[in-house]
């Protein structure tokens, strides 16, 4: 796949995997009231500071060999009417993990869940499930590739699963071998993305060794 996958200078990095990604959308219920009665109301700020600080600073593995650890980002946080004077009703709260092959979603989820439950919490919360990790090992494919690079920018990548998922996801649950090899990311999602035109070219001559030594391999 063709996939912005260097970071310093074009084939420095290939993708031979991705780390699972899913989202969880939690609202947090306390009680609305006046801030000099706090006796009175119950505030969901607070209640969901223990419990987010506590999923922030868990260890949810070591990660493996090819993967790195899994992890836990809290990406949107919303609460209160906009008064100082009134204690919010409720709290919503949007987090990600990006996982390791050495957990899955549903062992995600119960771990979540065991800490929410410990903080005594009333809360709703829905999942978005992003997709699975996978990972295409040393072997024919990759080493073409790695080849494929090294003759022709001069240069021996490192093999990552790191960063965002990617649509390759979709195309290994067919047991595909996927691996990604594409321009320099370095402006990715940012305003004005733009890629070197001349990398384009360099991409071609790469993809075309690639396809040369799978063939001479199955010659």
């Amino acid at each position: 796949m063709e996939k912005p996958s260097s970071t310093k200078t074009l084939g420095d990095i290939i993708k031979n995997g991705r780390r699972g990604s899913f989202s969880g959308d939690l609202t947090i219920y306390g009680k609305q009231g006046h801030v000099a009665y706090p006796h009175l109301a119950e505030n969901p700020i607070h209640l969901a500071a223990q419990a987010l600080a506590e999923m922030a600073s868990t260890h949810w593995d070591d990660g493996n060999d090819f993967f790195p650890p899994t992890s836990f980002q809290v990406s949107n946080i919303h609460s209160g009417t906009g008064a100082t004077n009134v204690v919010p009703g409720k709290l919503n709260a949007q987090f990600n993990f990006r996982f390791s092959s050495e957990l899955d979603f549903d062992a995600l989820k119960r771990r979540v869940i065991d800490i929410l439950d410990k903080h005594n919490l009333r809360y709703d919360i829905e999942w978005t499930y992003n997709g699975l990790p996978f990972l295409t090992r040393p072997g024919e494919l990759v080493d073409a590739i790695v080849e494929a690079v090294q003759t022709t920018v001069n240069i021996t990548p490192e093999l990552s699963t790191s960063g965002g998922t990617s649509d390759g996801r979709f195309i290994a649950k067919m047991g595909t071998q996927v691996v990604e090899l594409g321009p320099i990311n370095a402006t990715i999602h940012q305003i004005n993305e733009c890629v070197e035109a001349e990398s384009l070219n360099r991409l071609s001559e790469i993809y075309a060794r690639i396809l040369k030594n799978l063939f001479a391999n199955n010659a």
